[in-house]
This record gives C-alpha cells, sequence and structure tokens, in this order.
C-alpha cells in the first residue's frame, strides 16, 4: 500500500504515540484498540523505531489486522483493523 493509498482509509481513531519510547506506545495501543470496535480501524502514529517491531508483534499475537504501515518524515504510521 502506498502513501497515497493511505489517505483513502477512514480511521476510526487515532493513537498519538509521538515522542514515547517502549514500552509506552504499545501499552497505549492496548489501552486505545480496547476502546473502539470489531471491525473498526485505528491509526497510530509513533516515533519509536522499536514499533516497527513490536505493533505488528501485537498485532500477530491478538489477531487483529495490520492493514499498513510505514514511515513518512520521522513518523511511523499504522493502520489497524481490530478483530
Amino acid at each position: 500500500m502506498t502513501e497515497h493509498d493511505n489517505l483513502s482509509i477512514h480511521a476510526d481513531a487515532v493513537l498519538d504515540a509521538r515522542g514515547l519510547f517502549c514500552p509506552e506506545p504499545v501499552m497505549m495501543l492496548h489501552n486505545k484498540i480496547r476502546d473502539i470496535q470489531s471491525g473498526q480501524i485505528l491509526r497510530v502514529n509513533a516515533t519509536d523505531p522499536s514499533t516497527t517491531r513490536d505493533i505488528p508483534r501485537f498485532c500477530r499475537f491478538l489477531g487483529h489486522e495490520l492493514i499498513s504501515q510505514q514511515e513518512v518524515e520521522g513518523i511511523f504510521v499504522y493502520w489497524l483493523k481490530k478483530a
């Protein structure tokens, strides 16, 4: 999926984890994903490079779909669909 494709994805919720370091982004993600309904889309913005490993693992472990992940000007952007 390209950056242009992501513009057409509607996020039902956004988690801003910029400036936070491991384990905070994943802890916040765990709490935020509880707040949305199954099938809804969550956009996560983070600056910690460890999220490139941690967020895909989080999704695999809990069964959520990682729709897209990319880096845009030092910000890691993830699109997750709640299981």
